[in-house]
């Protein structure tokens, strides 16, 4: 059972997060940042995995604790939900279209943490958030799943659209990547042996 309970409190924020990497895209989200649980709803349902999340943050000063701190959170679950990394196909990548946006996602699952993040939104908020938070949300992410992470916008001018782009497209290449390889079901992905 590839699954994972993370709790994080700080003078900042305080979360209770579950994931279930072999779900059906199902749970719940709330992390009192609107926007936020928009892109972590679609997340949950193009990758099918199982997510819940409560989380109270400072949100009277910004998102940027409570949208970095979710991040760590989802990396750190994801970490632990697939421990030594045996049998994972390791490598996904997706083009993902979302209306004028076009996004490509590349990644791997090679313990090192990573962000490439070549995306340029053309408003400086979506909703209430600031659309610099989402980087911060991605290096947060890359950094506690121990994943290498390629995001590459390719064409758009919506926002919205652009990130809503990068989550799904995130979301399918790191399920392709976490999919158990079949007749290598007991290997490390590695020539080194571990990752």
């Amino acid at each position: 059972m590839r699954k994972a309970e993370i709790t994080r409190e700080t003078s900042e924020t305080q979360i209770r997060l579950s994931l279930n990497i072999d779900g059906d895209g199902g749970g719940g989200i709330d992390t009192g940042v609107g926007f936020l649980d928009h892109m972590l709803t679609l997340f949950a349902a193009h990758g099918r995995f199982d997510i819940n999340i409560e989380c109270q943050g400072d949100t009277r000063v910004d998102g940027h604790h409570t949208v970095e701190d979710v991040g760590l959170c989802l990396g750190e679950a994801f970490n632990q939900a697939l421990s030594d990394r045996r049998g994972i196909k390791r490598y996904g990548d997706v083009v993902m279209p979302m209306d004028e946006a076009l996004v490509l996602c590349a990644v791997d699952f090679s313990g090192r943490g990573h962000l490439e993040f070549a995306v340029s939104p053309p408003t400086e908020k979506v909703g209430d958030m600031d659309t610099e938070l989402i980087e911060e949300f991605f290096i947060a992410f890359t950094r506690k799943a121990g994943v290498t992470v390629h995001l590459r916008q390719l064409n758009g001018r919506n926002t919205h659209h652009i990130f809503e782009a990068c989550f799904k497209a995130l979301a399918r290449a790191l399920s392709a990547a976490a999919q158990i390889e079949s007749g290598r079901e007991d290997e490390i992905p590695s020539t080194k042996g571990v990752i």
